[in-house]
């Protein structure tokens, strides 16, 4: 497995090494001993979305403290445009984000830290992530971005057609947001 470096402290693009012969493939998805190389997540649930028509945004979405997660995305069928935005207290790269297109094709995965809210945009019909997360899912403890937030500047590649009621009434951040906090392993 390559872990490509990116200019947010702590996100990581996975890319897998194939193994091919005549019977088909072989990769590695996860392992907790290379993965500890560059963080310490740890997978405490693991979640699996069916986005079923292209154009439909899920997120964003994250955990406050003391729920705060970080979590590995992998698409394992089509594919989705992949956004993550920095929301962590004093982080150099605060409000800004990072896209990526992840899909079954590629096989690529992205780590990705506490203190990121998470979303993505179905760039086909039936497209699937999965999800290994470091944390249980707290309700008590969730929060969201609102995926039109002028202060984000999110351009979707396509024009969004469905989005939950909870995402879609997601507040717009003011100025005076000054991020979450977030509790070092």
């Amino acid at each position: 497995m390559k872990y490509i470096s990116t200019n947010f402290d702590g996100l990581f693009l996975i890319e897998p090494t194939v193994f091919s012969d005549g019977r088909g493939e072989f990769y590695r998805v996860y392992c907790d001993q290379k993965n500890s190389e560059f963080s310490d997540f740890s997978v405490k649930q693991i979640n699996h979305s069916i986005t079923k028509e292209k154009g439909t945004v899920r997120g964003f979405h994250f955990q406050y403290e003391p729920n705060a997660e970080a979590k590995i995305v992998k698409c394992i069928r089509g594919s989705v445009y992949d956004v993550v935005v920095d929301i962590r207290k004093g982080s150099p790269t605060f409000l800004s984000s990072y896209t990526v297109e992840l899909s079954a094709k590629k096989r690529n995965m992205l780590l990705i830290p506490k203190g990121f809210a998470h979303a993505f945009q179905a760039l086909e019909n039936d497209s699937e992530l999965l999800y290994l997360h470091s944390e249980f899912y707290t309700p008590a403890n969730e929060g969201g971005l609102n995926h039109k937030d002028p202060l984000l500047d999110i351009i979707w590649p396509l024009g969004i057609k469905n989005i939950s009621e909870r995402d879609g009434l997601h507040k717009f951040l003011n100025i005076d947001f000054e991020g979450i906090e977030i509790n070092e392993m």
